[in-house]
């Protein structure tokens, strides 16, 4: 289902904060605004993809998008999701590329408040008090690797594309530079120079982060490891923790909040 964005011009308030809840999968086309925007997962997956990378950010991570990227949105079945538009002038640490944060506690909690607050929030009194330690917070969260750099070159971006398409696909190094006209030694450079990464590295974490959806739709974790090419369910979740720092069941735990009330709606 496409979504359609909130017509705005301009923000009310240093920031804007939107409460979605998204039954079924969703996707925004491309676009781009004069503001950042802050998208944070209670629950589901969110995934931002510009022309330089794939961002996914499973519950507890929110992803950061600068002023004047040019960004699509998707988003999975069931997803719980607050949005902060916020003013460049109120972030001295924008920054010029999209980035995934893990949101502590105290961050999840003072999103949490914020978004309750009126558009028109009082910015001399306490909700602007409670804006005012948001973005410190903020300004203090850790990236963490739930992105992939996307290959510029044509030819690479055809193979990223059919692993993606087919993260379980066999092939090797050799074989899949063969395919695509190039030696493996020349796939390999060109990986390198455009996403900082090891074709390798690459794949392993392209395989890894294709592996939320499966997880999020509630599949076994045996079945989201043979799905992306893992021959057995050990070796999927020890690449797991050591690229992500966290197993694939840790990765997928919802707010506790927001998982109630989405339950609660469901049952009502």
């Amino acid at each position: 289902m496409e979504r359609t964005l909130p017509q705005i011009t301009a923000l009310p308030r240093p920031v804007f904060p939107r409460v979605e809840a998204l039954p079924t999968p969703s996707w925004v086309r491309s676009h781009s605004h004069g503001w950042v925007q802050l998208s944070y997962a209670t629950r589901g997956v969110l995934g931002v993809r510009t022309r330089f990378g794939s961002y996914l950010a499973p519950p507890q991570r929110a992803i950061w998008v600068p002023p004047g990227v040019k960004h699509s949105v998707v988003s999975t079945e069931r997803t719980q999701m607050r949005s902060l538009y916020i003013d460049p002038a109120a972030v001295p640490f924008v920054g010029e590329r999209c980035r995934v944060l893990s949101v502590t506690p105290l961050a999840r909690e003072l999103i949490r408040g914020v978004t309750r607050l009126p558009e028109l929030y009082d910015e001399s009194g306490p909700e602007g008090r409670l804006v005012a330690v948001l973005l410190d917070q903020l300004a203090a969260l850790e990236e963490v690797r739930f992105s992939l750099p996307l290959p510029l070159d044509e030819r690479l971006a055809r193979v990223g594309a059919e692993l993606e398409a087919r993260p379980d696909d066999q092939r090797t190094l050799t074989e899949l530079a063969r395919d695509a006209g190039l030696s493996a030694r020349t796939l390999t450079r060109l990986f390198e120079r455009d996403t900082g990464l090891s074709f390798r590295a690459w794949r392993r974490r392209l395989r890894l982060l294709k592996s939320l959806d499966g997880l999020d739709a509630g599949d076994s974790v045996t079945k989201v490891a043979l799905d992306c090419g893992y021959n057995s369910t050990s070796a999927f979740i020890a690449a797991f923790r050591r690229e992500f720092g966290v197993t694939p069941r840790e990765a997928m735990q919802a707010d506790a909040e927001n998982a109630g009330e989405a339950e609660a709606a469901r049952r009502s």
